[in-house]
């Protein structure tokens, strides 16, 4: 008869172990959130900027040519703005999948190790 004792810091140990891919995923997807949030204020941003420019062209311009060229030069620059947040986007998007991509290889291995580390005894004593 086996005598095995009761030990809760062995058992937390195990439980902290199996659940730390779990709680480094939960970290980078809070990451990926904050960066997104950000990303996505920066554009609200910039189309804000963007209104407050018309806004103010409406009022301060002299002729209708005036008016429209000037609106011409904020749309352009609005887009120029639009196709490097694209850009940085494309690039979020990008880091994203591959620190998902490390987090699950991480995650896989260490199940891989632990089930070949259990194995083991198995296969000893059989």
């Amino acid at each position: 008869m086996s005598d095995t004792t009761f030990d809760p810091k062995t058992i937390l140990e195990t439980y902290k172990a199996a659940f730390a891919p779990v709680l480094k995923a939960q970290q980078e997807g809070v990451k990926v959130i904050d960066r997104v949030g950000r990303y996505q204020y920066a554009v609200a941003g910039d189309y804000l900027e963007w209104s407050l420019a018309q806004a103010k062209l409406a009022l301060a311009a002299q002729t209708p040519a005036d008016f429209v060229s000037k609106q011409v030069e904020l749309t352009t620059a609005l887009s120029e703005k639009l196709r490097a947040r694209a850009q940085e986007f494309a690039t979020l998007a990008t880091e994203t999948q591959a620190s998902f991509t490390d987090a699950v290889k991480e995650a896989t291995t260490k199940v891989v190790d632990e089930a070949k580390r259990f194995e083991e005894p198995k296969k000893k004593a059989g």
